[in-house]
């Protein structure tokens, strides 16, 4: 929901000609963040932190899919 929000309000202020020239998704994988420690996963990929594996999450699974879009 997050990424739908604020893609959404991209595509909005994109019609109303404001030049934008790029967008980074936060974050592409799960990180430590400073107030939260490594409680909170806002990444795409889902990190294992004991075997580093990773795994695409929805939210990451929805975005390639937005991605893909014509």
């Amino acid at each position: 929901r997050y990424l739908q929000r604020h893609l959404a309000a991209l595509r909005q202020v994109i019609a109303q000609g404001v030049p934008v020239k790029g967008y980074f998704a936060w974050s592409l994988v799960d990180n430590f963040e400073w107030a939260e420690g490594y409680l909170r996963r806002f990444g795409l990929v889902h990190i294992d932190y004991a075997t580093q594996e990773r795994r695409l999450k929805d939210s990451g699974k929805w975005y390639r899919g937005f991605l893909r879009q014509e």
